[in-house]
C-alpha cells in the first residue's frame, strides 16, 4: 500500500486566530515531527487578504517558509487582492490554482481545508 507523504492544506480563512491555531500550528509541527514528507499550504481567498494586511502573519509565514514548509498561493485571488508583488517578495510560491487543485482532489493525495 502506498502511503501518502504530502499534505496539502488549503487555507481560505480570513481569521487570525485559525491561522495561528491550526495553519501554523499544524503546519509547521507537521513538517518539523515529520508527520508529512511535504507539506504545502495553498493561500487562497481572503486568507490572501490577512497575509497582505497583517505584519505578524507574514512573519509566520515566513517562518514556515525557513522550516521546509512548501508555501503557494492562487494567484487570480492574490492579483484580485492586490498582493501579489507581496507575497512573492515572502517567498510565496504565487500560480494560478485551479489545475493542480482539481488534480489533488482527482488524486489520492491528502487534503485538510480550513
Amino acid at each position: 500500500m502506498n502511503t501518502p507523504v504530502t499534505l496539502y492544506i488549503l487555507w481560505t480563512s480570513g481569521e487570525v486566530e485559525t491561522f495561528d491555531e491550526m495553519v501554523f500550528m499544524y503546519a509547521l509541527n507537521a513538517k518539523k515531527r515529520n508527520w508529512w514528507h511535504e507539506v504545502t499550504v495553498i493561500i487562497w481567498g481572503a486568507s490572501a487578504t490577512l497575509v497582505g494586511k497583517d505584519k505578524l502573519v507574514q512573519l509566520k509565514i515566513k517562518e514556515l517558509i525557513d522550516g521546509g514548509v512548501h508555501i503557494t498561493a492562487c494567484k487570480a485571488c492574490a492579483d484580485d487582492l492586490d498582493v501579489t508583488k507581496l507575497m512573492e517578495n515572502m517567498g510565496v510560491d504565487v500560480k494560478y490554482w485551479g489545475n493542480p487543485l482539481t488534480e489533488v482532489l482527482k488524486s489520492d493525495a491528502k487534503l485538510l481545508t480550513i
